[in-house]
């Protein structure tokens, strides 16, 4: 079983890589950082790839090196960096680099492993949301959308390939990264970060495909318990990102 996990040179997805490779997956681990990725492959025993996912050819290139994929963990993403800044004195291109890595590259990653995937009968893909997507407040304009936007996009690749491929977007919750440093206070309900890999780590095994589609929370949703009641979350629609009247 091999995997490919973007994003892997560090924080949520060096933990992924990790509790993957504890479970027995042979783990490519894919980043712009060839540093940071041949270190966490050579920590786990696994590949490396340096990839830029909001480039079409450096995932291309990647996702042939790394072979023949049983799981896609597309984790790579990026904040704006401009935290103090109002968004219209944001340069446009740095405004929109935040969707190329955000959304495009989630969407360039999933259509290169998908050929193969349904070829071989076999795949699964995890998409790496926000709560961003959907609770209220804040006030930025790239990264919150661009997650609204990745986890509807994981839903409606999971309806495309519903009986095929599962397809999976899950929010890690709020971990303490490099990307979280200085947004939030000391005191913020924290996530801690060891509970997105084992989200993964469970979504992995195929047992909780009846889930697919479904947005899952690493720390507030009970996977076991959602799939004990499948016919009651599909018949409400719960975990699903929805506008109530």
């Amino acid at each position: 079983m091999r995997a490919l996990v973007t994003g892997g040179g560090r924080g949520i997805g060096a933990g992924i890589a990790r509790a993957l490779a504890g479970d027995g997956w042979d783990v490519v681990v894919g980043a712009r950082s060839r540093p940071q990725v041949e270190a966490v492959a050579g920590e786990i025993g696994g590949g490396w790839v340096e990839v830029d996912v909001a480039d079409r050819g450096s995932v291309e290139r990647s996702v042939a090196e790394a072979g023949e994929l049983d799981l896609l963990v597309a984790n790579a993403g990026i904040s704006e960096g401009h935290e103090q800044q109002p968004s219209w004195e944001i340069d446009p291109d740095d405004w929109w680099h935040v969707y190329e890595v955000n959304v495009l590259g989630v969407h360039l990653c999933c259509r290169a492993v998908i050929p193969g995937m349904l070829e071989r009968g076999r795949g699964r893909i995890m998409i790496t949301g926000s709560g961003a997507a959907y609770l209220p407040g804040g006030d930025r304009t790239a990264y919150p959308p661009s997650k609204a936007a990745v986890c509807r996009y994981g839903e409606m690749l999971a309806n495309e390939l519903a009986g095929r491929i599962p397809v999976f977007f899950f929010s890690p919750g709020l971990v303490q990264t490099e990307l979280t440093a200085g947004a939030f206070s000391d005191d913020a309900p924290w996530t801690p970060p060891e509970l997105a890999p084992e989200l993964v780590r469970r979504l992995a095994t195929g047992r909780y495909d009846a889930l697919a589609g479904r947005y899952l929370h690493a720390e507030h949703d009970n996977v076991d318990e959602l799939l004990g009641r499948i016919d009651e979350v599909r018949e409400r629609d719960l975990n699903a990102i929805r506008l109530r009247r």
